[in-house]
């Protein structure tokens, strides 16, 4: 049955985790089904939402947070139907406690997320119904915009990925950044590609959040960078194998292509904003630049909201006001 994942000790240790230790190592005083509600919750996330392992342990926070000072508040242990009992005020006292401990707006934002997850899903499972929380208003932060390279940077950054390396090493990584400027894909999905996910017909299939795959065509020079990678590597890759490897033949490790990034912008004199994202933001707004329209934008770089691609639009008029501030005559008379 969906959303009832069966639970037994095991499972609900595993699911659970260091969920509800305390600050001073003591456990909270929750009652039985609350606690298998929490595990059968993160068996959903893990397993049937494929959400990641971090926001998964993220939102285990958000409850365990919430609980402590629910516990508090209460002066008792806590049950589930006593959830059902929360109202928006002890919500709101919720909130203004973790700002009053110094927890920033985007961790409150996520804090309540998390917790709108959980009170969601018991009430999908027929458990618990709490219409407080959805009353409840997400505290507003303050979105920062991406910071692009420019497409000479971009360039540098590719060609020198090369540069002092063994071979085949070179043009693993000159294909791994070539990737992620030249598809705007997340560093993540590039490693999590296949062998068998490069297909001949100019396309890739990418495995995005949430297990969600979509297809990206790929640019002759991005495809010529990865075959080169491929015909160079010294490694018999099958079809279930990861395209990008290690120098033992495993799936690169993410910290290995982060510190050679690291090491170019050093050489190159780059901001420390030039990460491996940095090269997915460039790739999304050059091609706003270049005329890109919104819808098609947001499907090649596998958002579920229009919302978190038109971020880019604001990088892109700054980018045209600051040409047209130091291009107008104008401008320059003061």
């Amino acid at each position: 049955m969906k959303g009832r994942i069966p639970a037994c000790a095991g499972m609900t240790s595993f699911f659970m985790g260091p969920l509800f230790m305390t600050k001073s190592a003591d456990t909270l005083p929750l009652a039985d089904d609350l606690m298998d509600a929490v595990a059968r919750w993160r068996g959903w996330m893990s397993l049937e939402k494929r959400m990641a392992a971090k926001t998964v342990e993220s939102y285990g926070f958000d409850i365990q947070n919430l609980f402590r000072f629910l516990v508090t508040h209460r002066g008792r242990q806590l049950t589930l139907s006593m959830l059902a009992d929360v109202t928006l005020g002890d919500l709101r006292a919720w909130l203004a406690h973790n700002a009053g401990e110094a927890i920033g707006a985007a961790s409150r934002a996520r804090a309540v997320a998390g917790v709108r997850s959980f009170f969601h899903w018991l009430d999908r499972t027929g458990q618990m119904h709490n219409a407080a929380v959805d009353a409840l208003k997400m505290p507003k932060v303050a979105r920062r915009l991406p910071r692009p390279v420019t497409e000479i940077q971009a360039q540098e950054i590719v060609i020198q990925a090369e540069q002092g390396q063994d071979a085949w090493v070179g043009l693993r990584d000159r294909a791994l950044f070539t990737l992620l400027y030249g598809a705007g894909l997340r560093l993540g999905e590039a490693l999590g590609l296949t062998r068998g996910g490069i297909k001949r017909d100019g396309h890739i299939t990418v495995t995005g959040k949430g297990g969600k795959q979509r297809r990206v065509p790929l640019l002759p020079v991005v495809a010529d960078a990865v075959a080169r990678y491929l015909a160079a590597c010294p490694y018999a890759l099958k079809d279930d194998d990861a395209v990008f490897v290690g120098a033992r033949g495993d799936a690169l490790n993410p910290a290995v292509a982060q510190r050679h990034l690291r090491a170019l912008r050093r050489q190159l004199g780059l901001p420390d904003s030039v990460t491996p994202h940095a090269l997915r933001h460039s790739f999304a707004t050059h091609m706003l630049a270049s005329g890109a329209d919104l819808r098609s934008l947001q499907e090649l770089l596998g958002h579920s909201s229009l919302s978190t691609t038109q971020l880019y639009t604001q990088v892109d008029a700054q980018h045209l006001s600051s040409v047209y501030r130091a291009a107008h005559p104008r401008a320059k008379q003061g």
